[in-house]
């Protein structure tokens, strides 16, 4: 069987305490672990409104399941009546961080405007999707990113990664190559945090670049378009 590729929730769930104590959600964990082998660690399985549906929650990515765990749903739930994606909002809790826990002196910082407007994204060199938003963030006023180089596609990326933070301008390094295609060209041979950045993505269940983190803990995966950057943004504020 694949690696599963997960995300399936809702928002009114029972406390993962209660579906400790519950025999059935341990049953579920055991059969669906054992589906599952050394590729994944279920981290809580918890009851959903729906009777005799389970959440299954795998390294903050989710499927549903039977109450025997022999069957497994993977898709995305829908709310008809409201017209709310649950899968997203389900996520977005799971995988909420704590702002002032990022080690921001790991990452590559530079602003714009009053630089009041904050986000951290997690980049590969390598990824044109964090080309990309790099691209948009141009394109947006009075914001701070902070980039924690996350060489997670190639070899390449690696050596890149390190050249561009043992770079004497390591800013400019970064913004030349992902901008311009002006690839850095010093020895990368410097100590560089980009072990503990993997280690941090890692335990954040960073499964692909970029990613992008807000101030309240929230993220959005993939190359956001401005419209999208700017709504989370405004929505900060209130």
């Amino acid at each position: 069987m694949a690696v599963l590729t997960l995300a399936v929730a809702t928002a009114a769930f029972a406390h993962p305490a209660l579906a400790a104590a519950d025999p059935t959600a341990e049953r579920i964990k055991t059969n669906v672990q054992k589906m599952l082998g050394g590729r994944a660690e279920i981290k809580s399985v918890e009851k959903t409104p729906i009777a005799g549906l389970y959440e299954v929650n795998i390294g903050g990515q989710l499927v549903y399941a039977d109450a025997s765990g022999r069957y497994i749903l993977n898709g995305e739930l829908l709310d008809t009546r409201s017209g709310t994606n649950l899968t997203e909002q389900r996520l977005a809790e799971i995988n909420r961080i704590k702002w002032s826990d990022l080690p921001l002196s790991r990452a590559i910082k530079w602003s714009k405007g009053d630089g009041s407007r904050q986000v951290a994204v997690f980049s590969d060199p390598n990824c044109g999707y964090c080309k990309q938003i790099e691209q948009t963030f141009q394109q947006m006023d009075n914001i701070t990113v902070y980039t924690f180089l996350y060489p997670v596609l190639s070899p390449d990326s690696t050596a890149k990664a390190k050249q561009v933070w043992c770079a004497a301008d390591r800013t400019k390094a970064w913004r030349d190559w992902m901008l311009s295609k002006v690839a850095p060209s010093g020895a990368g041979n410097c100590k560089t945090p980009l072990e503990e950045n993997l280690a941090l993505g890692h335990s954040l269940n960073v499964t692909g670049t970029p990613a992008v983190f807000f101030t309240d803990g929230t993220r959005i995966p993939g190359a956001a378009d401005v419209a999208t950057l700017e709504r989370k943004l405004s929505s900060l504020k209130k």
